[in-house]
């Protein structure tokens, strides 16, 4: 049983002891940091913060804890019921808000839950907000509203059509074009709202929607993490209904990944490169995504004249990059697709609209679409190191050894080879060093993570 308090929120598994779990009275606790944050920030006024939840099964109970702490902090609340990440963060702006909370542990299974806090923009907190509304958790000084001055609760349940609206609406998206093409897709909504949204929009464009698992009871019938070991289900859909792809997204619905009509997966990678190829053949400019996914999508922005950059891990990191290069579409290699057209935030549902605007012009099957782009294989390994070990020291050592290179440090030790890329990162919560390698071929990945072990091994001999 976990509880994990970071920048970005906090998350755990529900049930056991406060402090160590994500309780009902932890949830209060940080609900009230959020609260009194706000407050600080905008002393005087009445403020108003958006709430929307994931369909797991203990969503509804601390949604009613979230939204009555702030409440009696003297907050109005904008309650969307089920929704989707994405969702809530169009509501903020739109709502006129102070900020928003969504309340979902994303990929995580069942047990997990979590807040994730957003500002007025509806856009994730920075490392410094985050931190401070921690410290405020930690000292728990907290000042509640008198019985004249608590908030009100304002429920709206139509955000979801609002946001598939908004998706339809981009100059980017023509509806007529998808009907004319007259698709049909499987869709895994792993029973959370997703289940609602995605064939909802999928519906509005004219295509014959398949559901598998679209039932929002929050009983996920696999781990709700969208890779290939997870969704042996719909692949076998797929080749069965002879679809034209089938479309997968996590419980919030901010990542996402496609079955091409093979059974064979798409590659959560290459969500964003398909979808990027698209708005970059219409719109040229620039890319960002995070420093441990794909070359790929460097090498579609340079065959489109764009310029692409690496940024931090971290979608609040990424979407920092993307403002200050002016990035027309980014993300991050988990199926993350950030188009700032729709809002800086990533979005299943757009990018769900850009892939079949894609596929609708190219012609064509998805299959040979994936063999389009080019061939990169990757390799996920991890160092487990004694605590008394100095991980710094070691990333230190690696990018000097390496510094003909000229390897990146802005987030651990990036090393970008001619044909190959490794990139190496200290964890935050236990002492292991991730390695990810990307190469040509599986074979050449898994041999330069190999290779970079040993000499990290050698170092702490």
């Amino acid at each position: 049983m976990t509880l994990i308090k970071s920048i970005s929120g906090i998350r755990g598994t529900i049930g056991g002891s406060p402090n160590e779990n994500l309780t009902p009275l932890d949830a209060v606790k940080f609900a009230a940091a959020y609260g009194t944050f706000l407050m600080k920030a905008h002393p005087k006024k009445r403020l108003k913060v958006v709430i929307g939840r994931d369909a797991r099964i203990s969503g509804e109970m601390i949604q009613n804890l979230v939204v009555s702490t702030l409440v009696g902090l003297g907050i109005d609340v904008i309650d969307l019921g089920l929704s989707t990440t994405p969702t809530v963060e169009i509501a903020v702006p739109m709502e006129k808000a102070d900020g928003g909370i969504i309340l979902t542990a994303s990929h995580n299974p069942k047990q997990w839950n979590a807040l994730k806090l957003l500002n007025q923009k509806g856009e994730f907190l920075n490392a410094e907000e985050g931190a401070r509304i921690l410290e405020y958790a930690e000292k728990e000084d907290f000042s509640f509203a008198e019985v004249d001055e608590l908030g009100s609760i304002q429920k709206n349940d139509s955000y979801i059509d609002i946001h598939i609206d908004e998706v339809l609406a981009l100059p980017l998206v023509e509806a007529e074009t998808i009907k004319k093409a007259k698709f049909k897709v499987v869709v895994d909504g792993v029973n959370s709202s997703g289940g609602i949204a995605i064939p909802r929009l999928l519906e509005e464009l004219g295509v014959e929607v398949v559901k598998l698992y679209c039932d929002p009871t929050g009983h996920f019938p696999h781990n709700p993490e969208p890779l290939k070991e997870h969704l042996q289900d719909i692949c076998e859909l797929v080749v069965k209904e002879k679809a034209d792809f089938g479309i997968v997204v996590d419980p919030d619905v901010d990542r996402l990944a496609f079955i091409s009509e093979d059974g064979e997966m798409f590659g959560e990678e290459y969500t964003l490169v398909a979808c990027a190829d698209y708005v970059l053949g219409k719109t040229p400019g620039n890319t960002v995504s995070n420093l441990s996914s794909t070359r790929a999508l460097r090498d579609i922005t340079e065959k489109h004249k764009g310029t692409y950059t690496a940024a931090a891990v971290g979608e609040v990191n990424v979407v920092v990059a993307m403002k200050t290069t002016k990035a027309i579409i980014g993300g991050e290699g988990n199926g993350g697709i950030i188009y700032p057209e729709s809002h800086y935030g990533r979005d299943a549902l757009v990018g769900t609209a850009l892939f079949l605007m894609l596929m609708a012009e190219r012609g064509g099957k998805v299959s040979e679409l994936r063999k389009s782009y080019p061939a990169y294989f990757m390799s996920k390994k991890k160092i487990e190191l004694t605590p008394s070990i100095n991980v710094d020291k070691i990333l230190e050592t690696m990018a000097a050894k390496y510094k003909h290179e000229k390897p990146s440090t802005i987030d651990g030790v990036k090393i970008d080879f001619t044909d190959s890329w490794v990139h190496l990162r200290k964890s935050n919560t236990e002492p292991i060093i991730r390695v990810y390698t990307e190469a040509p071929n599986q074979t050449m990945a898994s041999a330069l993570a190999d290779k970079i072990i040993k000499e990290i091994k050698e170092i702490t001999a």
